[in-house]
């Protein structure tokens, strides 16, 4: 069972369209949706949706608390009485609490509470509005846990999926203008899937046309947010330390049911790269608009709506429940690298380099890159892909309206690859030792030129890292699963043996004890095969709940 603090966790739907009403009559807002993995087994068989995994966690258990606060278009007044301590004010109005529910649901703890916000039944439809009552409900929930808790509360986390993203930065805003500071203490995390932060990049077509839609009227303030020219973005950072924000991207575009969204994608990529060849986007929101300037990201092979989505889907639940409650954060960089093949003399040959992160006993990947994705760092010349790439976080503070679309660099300084959050709670048994995910290492080249192939793999291979955090940490490389599940399963002593057996193997060894580096944070970890060896660097940390 893992000990941090469950904290009440609100989520927040996307665009419902021009015409809303089947987003009304949604009873969950769609986060009751799951899917079904055929061929798997157990857990990775069923997935039942966010909102009841949550409820069903052991881990992390959530009280649904949907019905304590109701939304109305127009104000209902008191039912008056004894409102249990609840102000008339808080009972009447648009966003009202129902003292009775209240009491029934929140008696045990108001601090480990679900809540989904139905922002649809508010009116009118803009985003000021929406972000007025998520401030509302925030004001509730606080009132609640302060009252049943003595005075506990340090926030709530977020989940906002789409258009949702935006509402959510609209009350973090309102917030910061009533009372600068307040943001970073009402609020704790936030997880954002697939929200449009800088725009959707085909929202280019003229004006007159988007007005003569049904339902453009009503729905217009909520179509401008999606402005590709607009930096209302960048004023998120003043209210709200910006590295408490994941960005989860969708990579899947082909099976997104939205036929002409990825294809103006397509083309908007003309204007950006030159080219049609990409699409860069989940269907909807290109890679490079679903992310914020300084802010952490990861990206998923899912589309942007539909079955199995980044709203729907097994990895959403993972990524954000280790975001909200993961007991450690773990970052990868590139050290060095060293491609020894292709680069053909008749072509003019890129290369593109990936990693996907696949944690133990979870058959879905906390992070997806990979030529298929088109989300992989490059293009690079140089054979030990040391070009030197844009600033990820520079080229984010841009509109997405700007030409060229230059954020396919590093994620951070010193070729930063990859920072996540895993759970060494997260096993079967304590029978299963120390945390250990999966790298699936991928090094691919193009001819731009279209003489030579497009999709050449220059090396593929996967890893596994095992850590053992503490005070005397220790990471050991693995090259198979044979000493990490099961009767074969060792601890650090009996992998120091085995690691010290086949030290003279080097990178062939099944069994590597990374060497601890000295000058800075990390362990080196070596891969190395046919066309390629790099060197990476892994560090691990305690994870900051603040």
């Amino acid at each position: 069972m893992n000990d941090v603090r469950t904290r009440p966790l609100i989520l927040v739907r996307g665009f419902g369209g021009l015409d809303i009403g089947s987003e009304q009559a949604n009873a969950y807002q769609g986060f009751n949706e799951g899917t079904v993995y055929p061929g798997r087994r157990g857990d990775n068989y069923i997935y039942e949706g966010f909102l009841l995994r949550a409820l069903k966690s052991t881990s992390y258990r959530y009280t649904d608390a949907t019905n304590v606060v109701g939304y109305y278009s127009s104000a209902v007044t008191s039912p008056g009485g004894d409102l249990d301590g609840w102000e008339e004010t808080e009972t009447s109005g648009t966003v009202v609490i129902d003292h009775q529910v209240a009491r029934r649901v929140l008696r045990e703890a108001a601090a480990g509470t679900l809540w989904v916000y139905r922002f649809y039944d508010l009116s009118p439809r803009s985003l000021q509005r929406y972000g007025e009552g998520l401030v509302q409900v925030i004001g509730l929930i606080r009132k609640a846990v302060e009252r049943d808790e003595a005075g506990s509360f340090d926030g709530v986390d977020l989940v906002c999926h789409s258009m949702g993203g935006l509402v959510m930065r609209e009350a973090l805003l309102a917030m910061h203008k009533d009372a600068p500071g307040s943001a970073a203490e009402l609020v704790h995390r936030v997880v954002t899937l697939g929200t449009p932060h800088r725009g959707i990049a085909f929202q280019r077509m003229p004006r007159w046309l988007v007005d003569s839609l049904p339902g453009a009227k009503a729905g217009s303030d909520e179509l401008e947010s999606f402005s590709p020219e607009s930096t209302r973005f960048l004023e998120l950072e003043k209210a709200f330390p910006v590295e408490r924000i994941l960005t989860l991207v969708g990579t899947n575009y082909r099976s997104y049911g939205v036929g002409p969204a990825s294809v103006l994608n397509r083309l908007s990529s003309l204007f950006d790269e030159g080219t049609l060849a990409t699409n860069r986007s989940d269907g909807l929101v290109k890679h490079s608009a679903a992310q914020l300037p300084g802010a952490p990201r990861t990206f998923v092979h899912k589309s942007h709506g539909g079955p199995d989505s980044v709203v729907n889907s097994r990895e959403t639940y993972e990524i954000a429940m280790r975001f909200l409650h993961g007991t450690h954060k773990v970052s990868l960089w590139l050290e060095g690298a060293k491609i020894t093949r292709g680069k053909d003399w008749f072509g003019n040959s890129e290369f593109y380099f990936g990693v996907s992160i696949k944690p133990r006993y979870v058959d879905f990947e906390l992070f997806h890159q990979s030529a298929e994705a088109e989300n992989c760092y490059g293009p690079f010349a140089k054979d030990d892909l040391s070009d030197d790439l844009p600033d990820l976080a520079t080229e984010l503070r841009k509109p997405l309206a700007e030409p060229g679309d230059r954020t396919s660099g590093w994620a951070g300084p010193d070729r930063l690859v990859w920072e996540g959050w895993v759970d060494a709670g997260a096993k079967p048994s304590d029978s299963a030792p120390g945390m250990v995910f999966r790298l699936d290492v991928y090094v691919g080249e193009r001819d731009v030129n279209g003489i030579g192939f497009s999709d050449n793999v220059i090396f593929r291979k996967q890893y596994y890292v095992q850590a053992f955090p503490g005070v005397d940490a220790e990471f050991f490389l693995h090259t198979g699963e044979k000493y990490l599940v099961g009767r074969n399963a060792r601890g650090v002593e009996e992998l120091r043996e085995v690691a010290a057996a086949e030290a003279h193997l080097g990178t062939k060894a099944s069994v590597q004890r990374l060497p601890e580096i000295r000058t800075r944070p990390g362990w080196y970890l070596d891969v190395d095969g046919t066309g390629f060896s790099g060197r990476m660097r892994v560090a691990i940390a305690a994870n900051r709940q603040g």
